[in-house]
């Protein structure tokens, strides 16, 4: 909810008010000079132009989640981490999902089960689940990745690559007024490069190899930008990943993600910016193993079918004016997104030992208008930001379910022959209007922001039964919610560099597709009354954060399966609590010693308690999250070399079965290989880096080792692709770069 960064120095009671206000004034100043578009495509941001005499330097901000930097996690009122382009490439990061990792209070699940391909994204946030990453708004570059925010909000295609990245913004807390509707879990924002200043060619490739499978993997990455004096900037972006994985066989891998951006300065105070994207990807899907199996060969796949495929299209325009008093901002987007699958179906009963073909074709297409107007106003001793937005989105879906009779598989086998007539078609929609207004008032030490959001949402589903392409049975299930979402957040400043903050806020989550066509099951949507208290310091030789968090869903909704061949029901998991601490600290010991110039130390702790309040598990964890995560990290640079150390670790995670099946929480592995508890892991990663310099095209070159001590470790699925997933073996990558 912040909406201006304006900085304060540490106040004395003795200060005058005009000493106040011109210190106020001289650091607003400097940080109006950050870029003033939300997608970064604007060249450096020229003065605006001359405010009105009362307000004197002081300038609005309006759009505080674009443009991320270290003043603003420092001036944000709730759990925020920014993790920036250089630290990505340092930590030998291959995907935005070990990106993510660093983050305290972020989970991220390896490939599995039907998000079992590097085309997805299974993030979960202080202990929501984690499966295709439902709980969280995820944006790139302000616009939703979701194929349908508020209808399929689940990401098995998560539209982007890593290297056409400058940052990702984390903010777990303190945004449900501006973003939504799934906030819950927070925002997170990929931040694409932005157009630069002057005309710059890079190119890159990563390439990994893996100790077991005979799996390699290259990630090419292309970028080509500059601004000419006329304010007319563009920039072409490509990066994409292509090869195999750890799994034998079948996990081959083919991204391109293809991204245009243009800017162009219509005046000192109006600026336009344009993107075009196209993403296309397909991802084979080894699945899941049975205990036995597993036993036998964790790296081997029995899955020869099982694939994911799905591509998106998107365009977005931004028009800014900002004259330092007043800004107006008017985003607007479309995106039209595929998605499809095949899968084998393990059957039951008469059909057991047989497997039949399933695939899930679905189009989606979405149209957003976003207008927003922030209005400076200052009254001496009390200098206040009012900002009011609105978002009209409009999103539809067409969504259709074949699959083929039951057949024996064997070698040689191909299933793709068999006839794949649709037994379910769908059609949906959404239509909704969301209008927020928020208030951020500083006096003093003082930010005080509270707010509040209304969400008016209309969702239909026509569902359709076929046999032999012929219409069955038919429902329509609609419905229409109005919520209003209130949060208050408070920060105060101990000094520059030192802040602390509290915020609350109700969270919502309208009910989705698949959920509605359960006509017959009163589900129900979401919320969630949220709660922060913590701080963020940042200082020349040390850096941290510490975050107590709480969150309280009245009625949280749960995915639940059988044990194989259903295709999974939603039902009512009840009353949930999530509670934790999460904390990162970063140090330089080269203020220490002139001997340890070049040297510093991180780490991350995070604990979190996810547990039910109802029904027959109360009290027990909730599924696929690990109370205890953990990192540590060490860099030392020096010259043109640049070395890293890193551990991850997590405690066990829990699998223990549906509620719905009976009062059993499973703890001891099932033969199936998808219940019982998952052991926790530490790995240990290594990079050495050496920078040729300018006189050989800025050649960078890095060579890294990942899980050096090759610890074995998995995890466990429980849907139509579920198992044991051996996680990733020790792994060695080279990375090299040029820029021009």
């Amino acid at each position: 909810m912040i909406s201006h960064q304006h900085h304060h120095p540490n106040h004395h009671p003795n200060h005058q008010p005009n000493q106040r206000r011109l210190r106020h004034k001289r650091t607003a100043l400097a940080l109006a000079l950050l870029p003033l578009s939300l997608q970064g495509y604007a060249a450096e941001a020229e003065p605006a132009a001359e405010p009105s005499a009362s307000l004197g330097a002081i300038t609005v901000t309006g759009d505080w989640l674009g443009s991320p930097s270290e003043t603003k996690v420092l001036e944000h009122a709730g759990a925020r981490t920014i993790i920036e382009r250089k630290q990505i490439q340092e930590s030998g990061s291959a995907s935005v999902r070990d990106v993510l990792r660093q983050v305290p209070g972020v989970q991220v699940q390896e490939s599995n089960g039907t998000g079992g391909s590097d085309i997805s994204l299974n993030v979960g946030v202080r202990g929501l689940t984690s499966r295709l990453s439902p709980r969280s708004t995820i944006l790139l570059d302000g616009v939703p990745m979701a194929y349908a925010p508020y209808g399929q909000p689940q990401l098995s295609l998560a539209p982007l690559s890593l290297g056409n990245l400058e940052a990702v913004d984390v903010v777990r807390g303190a945004g449900s007024v501006r973003f939504g509707p799934q906030n819950v879990g927070g925002i997170i924002n990929f931040v694409s490069r932005a157009i630069p200043t002057q005309f710059t060619a890079q190119a890159s490739v990563g390439v990994e190899s893996a100790s077991h499978g005979g799996g390699t993997k290259t990630t090419p990455s292309v970028f080509i930008g500059g601004t000419n004096e006329n304010g007319l900037g563009l920039a072409l972006l490509y990066s994409g990943t292509h090869g195999d994985g750890w799994r034998q066989s079948n996990d081959h891998v083919s991204i391109d993600d293809l991204m245009l951006k243009g800017a162009y300065r219509i005046s000192r105070t109006d600026d336009i910016a344009v993107s075009l994207h196209h993403f296309e990807g397909s991802g084979r899907m080894p699945g899941g193993l049975t205990t036995a199996q597993f036993a036998a060969n964790p790296f081997q796949s029995d899955r020869p079918f099982d694939e994911f495929t799905g591509r998106r299209t998107d365009g977005s325009i931004k028009y800014t004016h900002n004259d330092g008093v007043n800004k107006f901002e008017m985003l607007t987007y479309y995106t039209d997104s595929f998605r499809g699958s095949h899968l084998e179906q393990e059957g039951t009963g008469t059909s057991a030992g047989q497997r039949r073909l399933t695939s899930a074709p679905r189009d989606y297409n979405t149209f957003a208008i976003e207008p927003r107007y922030s209005r400076l106003i200052d009254s001496g001793s009390v200098v206040q930001e009012v900002s009011v937005g609105y978002r009209y989105l409009k999103e539809e879906a067409a969504e259709t379910a074949t699959r083929s009779a039951y057949y024996r598989p064997r070698a040689g086998f191909d299933a793709y022959g068999l006839a794949n007539p649709a037994y379910q078609k769908s059609k949906g929609g959404t239509t909704a209007h969301a209008f927020y207004i928020d208030d951020r008032i500083d006096f003093g030490n003082w930010t005080i922001t509270p707010g509040v959001r209304h969400e008016s949402i209309s969702s239909f589903n026509n569902v359709y039964t076929l046999v032999n392409n012929r219409i069955t049975n038919a429902i329509a299930p609609t419905i229409d919610s109005d919520e209003w979402l209130p949060t208050l957040s408070v920060m105060y400043r101990m000094n520059e560099r030192w802040s602390l903050f509290a915020n609350a806020g109700v969270s919502f989550g309208p009910q989705q597709y698949a959920q509605l066509a359960q006509s017959t099951t009163n589900l129900h949507p979401e919320k969630a009354k949220t709660y922060e208290i913590g701080t963020h310091y940042k200082g020349e030789a040390w850096s941290g954060e510490l975050t107590l968090f709480n969150i309280n869903f009245d009625k949280e909704l749960q995915l639940a399966r059988s044990i194989t061949g259903d295709v999974g029901q939603w039902t009512d998991l009840g009353a949930t609590r999530h509670r934790g601490l999460e904390s990162a600290l970063r140090y330089d010991l080269g203020t220490l010693s002139d001997s340890l110039k070049g040297f510093s130390v991180s780490g991350t702790y995070t604990y979190t308690q996810a547990t039910s309040k109802a029904g027959v598990f109360a009290g027990r964890d909730l599924p696929f999250y690990s109370r205890q995560v953990a990192s540590l990290g060490a860099r030392y640079e020096r010259g043109p070399w640049t070395f890293n150390a890193d551990i991850y670790a997590q405690s066990k995670q829990r699998s223990p079965g549906s509620p719905d099946d009976g009062a059993r929480y499973v703890t001891i592995e099932d033969a199936t290989g998808r219940l019982g508890n998952i052991p926790g892991y530490a790995t240990m990663n290594l990079r050495a880096a050496y920078d040729f310099g300018k006189n050989m095209s800025n050649l960078k070159l890095a060579v890294g080792v990942k899980n050096l001590f090759d610890r074995r470790y998995f995890n466990r699925s429980v849907d139509n692709n579920g198992g044991k997933y051996v996680g990733q073996p020790r792994t060695v990558y080279l990375q090299a770069s040029v820029a021009f």
